[in-house]
């Protein structure tokens, strides 16, 4: 899958409020670093690893914002990554820089918030 693609189809599944589909999109082992892990999960590091630990966030990401949208503000790529600069349903915005496995899916996330985001 190309980085346009994998955006693409992140967005939607997450503008669906789709779990299973936000989920399809990351490397069963991903390793993923945001300061969202830090303030829910009380790790000083912000990472994640695999997608059950990620899994857990996301649904909790969820269900602490039910209205959540996201709005793409731009796309840059890269061979084999890119990074995504969206805008959360709050006004913050978030920059997630993406490197894809072999099989086109999220293998190493790293994602920056504009301001505190729980």
């Amino acid at each position: 899958m190309d980085p346009r693609a994998h955006a693409d189809a992140w967005l939607a599944a997450w503008n669906a409020h789709d779990l299973d589909a936000v989920m399809a999109c990351y490397a069963e082992d991903v390793d993923f670093v945001a300061p969202t892990v830090e303030r829910r999960w009380g790790r000083a590091d912000g990472r994640l690893r695999g997608r059950p630990e990620l899994r857990r966030h996301f649904q909790l990401g969820l269900e602490l914002a039910p209205g959540l949208a996201f709005t793409e503000e731009a796309l840059l790529t890269s061979p084999g990554g890119y990074a995504l600069l969206y805008r959360r349903e709050n006004a913050n915005r978030v920059l997630d820089v993406v490197e894809l496995d072999e099989h086109g899916r999220a293998a190493r996330v790293r994602a920056y918030y504009e301001h505190h985001q729980s």
